[in-house]
This record gives C-alpha cells, structure tokens and sequence, in this order.
C-alpha cells in the first residue's frame, strides 16, 4: 500500500526527528501537532502507519498504559540496542562495543540472535539516580 508524504506527516517527522533521543507519548504529539491544525486522530492514524513502516517504535513504561514512541528511521539508531530510563523517559544507544559483547554473549551461551533493532532495556539513568 502505497503511503503518502503528507504535510501532517512531515511536521509529525520532524518533531520525531528532533525528539530522536526520547520516548515521547502520544498527547506529547497530540498537543504540538495541534498548533497546526492536525486532529487527534491523524496523529493517531500516522503514528500507526510510521510504526507498521518501522520508521518508529512503540513503547510502553513498566507498569503503565501510555503508549511512547521514538523515531528510530535515523541512520543514528539503525542496528543499535536502546537504553531507556523508565523514570525520565530519555532514550539512548548501548555503546557498539558493550552492544557487541551482550550480542555475542548471548549469542554464544544461549543460542539465541538478538535483533540490535528491536531491543530497548529500561531501567534508570544516570541523571535520574542521583
């Protein structure tokens, strides 16, 4: 199904694009696509589309419902194991050496692929420990 380049979907890109390292809910979105006249259910509608496309990724924190979401069409993000504080919502790449350790390690003792592309651990940044 061909999908279109819409305005709507532009400036929901772009916000995605400038928000690459978080987690941002949908009412984030709802509420800064509102200044341009673009209704809950188109952002709805092409956050969905964007996820079936891989273009993002939805999230949800432990223990909640909200649904969070984060472009991950980047170059940046491409093949790379997410960490995500469940206290702030930041989001952000395991550096390629560890990513390749915990890859291989599991790899070789479990038997078991990971796929770097779907993988976010939670747990609690550094800003937010202390």
């Amino acid at each position: 199904m061909k999908t279109y380049e819409t305005q709507q979907r532009k400036i929901l890109l772009e916000y995605l694009g400038n928000h690459k390292d978080e987690s941002v809910s949908a009412l984030n979105v709802v509420e800064y696509l509102a200044q341009y006249g673009v209704s809950k259910s188109a952002v709805y509608r092409n956050l969905s589309d964007l996820e079936k496309d891989g273009k993002i990724r939805r999230t949800a924190k432990p223990g909640e419902r909200t649904a969070n979401y984060q472009y991950v069409a980047c170059e940046q993000c491409k093949g790379k194991i997410h960490i995500s504080c469940i206290k702030c919502g930041k989001t952000a790449h395991i550096s390629g050496n560890m990513a390749d350790m915990i890859t291989e390690g599991v790899k070789s003792e479990d038997d078991f692929i990971i796929d770097k592309q779907e993988t976010v651990l939670y747990g609690i940044c550094k800003d937010c420990k202390e």
